[in-house]
């Protein structure tokens, strides 16, 4: 299968390495050559254009940082759509939008999956991150293979759309997560409690979590940059409130965040790092919530090994 990746920036980059090292013939492209150069170094094919890429490629891959851009770039590539294409959308994305577009897609002829990925780009840089795909089955069972090339656990999740709402319900917890953690780690410096210990305290209890495990060691650490911009962050969670609106519910935590979030982007920037939010803490008590010993980035240290479908119970 002639496989074609469109957006190659943090998480694109990195999921197309996965296919790029395990041996999937892959033609590419970004906004950014450098991008593209360095991906055809790695043994890739410059695709060109979105346009010619659907023309030489069996599936399209687009990771792109807003359902406008996917919309852009299917607008070019429509016209060579027909029965045998794939377009796959690894974006975080809006549900509906992504129906809107994979109809067109599959009214040419074409199949349409949204399969965004969940994890961290430090799992993403090493083939272990999970894959949420959305589709009928048999479009499911084509693609499979090339899924597990990039992720360890791919979970079928149901019908296209299907994906990108649970996609967007793990951004949120992971967000609120973030959010209780700066909070818990200020208040236990503020108590007198050795951070250091604090990591571990929450590590061995019901409190822990993957957000927890990985990116209290960057906010410890003072690095704070977990490859997640805030504006990212806010098109998330937006998402995921536009979703709980649409379906009449009245959430109280979500509207919080969000404007958590916009008060972050005010002080450091529409594109700081998410981890940046204990900045706000720090600044509010005059404390430094910093430990020895924690690393500046994110390491996967699980061997890359193929991935599986995951199956739910029923």
């Amino acid at each position: 299968m002639k496989v074609g990746f469109i957006g190659l920036g943090n998480v694109g980059g990195k999921l197309s390495g996965s296919l790029l090292r395990n041996g999937t013939a892959l033609w590419v492209h970004d906004l950014n050559p450098d991008f593209v150069a360095q991906k055809v170094a790695l043994g890739a094919q410059d695709g060109g254009t979105p346009a010619q890429m659907m023309q030489d490629c069996d599936a399209l891959i687009t990771c792109l940082p807003s359902p406008e851009a996917s919309a852009a770039v299917l607008a070019e590539m429509m016209p060579h759509v027909g029965p045998g294409k794939i377009w796959m959308e690894m974006s975080t994305t809006d549900a509906q939008e992504v129906k809107r577009i994979g109809a067109q897609v599959i009214a040419a002829g074409g199949a349409a999956v949204d399969c965004p990925v969940s994890g961290g780009c430090h799992r993403a840089d090493t083939g272990n991150i999970s894959i949420y795909a959305g589709c009928d089955r048999p479009t499911f069972e084509r693609i499979l293979p090339l899924l597990t090339l990039m992720g360890r656990r791919v979970l079928h999740t149901g019908p296209l759309g299907s994906a990108s709402v649970l996609k967007v319900m793990t951004n949120y917890l992971a967000t609120a997560n973030l959010l209780t953690l700066c909070e818990a780690l200020t208040v236990m410096k503020a108590a007198g409690m050795d951070l250091g210990t604090t990591f571990e305290a929450i590590s061995i209890s019901s409190g822990t979590s993957f957000v927890h495990e990985t990116e209290s060691q960057l906010l410890l650490s003072g690095s704070r940059d977990v490859n997640f911009t805030m504006d990212l962050v806010q098109k998330d969670i937006g998402l995921f409130q536009k979703l709980a609106e649409t379906h009449a519910v009245p959430l109280e935590i979500s509207p919080l965040i969000i404007e958590m979030m916009r008060d972050g982007q005010r002080r450091y920037g529409a594109q700081a790092q998410s981890d940046r939010m204990i900045e706000r803490l720090e600044e509010a008590t005059g404390l430094d919530i910093h430990a020895p010993g924690f690393p500046d980035a994110l390491i996967d240290d699980e061997p890359e090994e193929r991935g599986y479908e995951v199956h739910p119970n029923r």
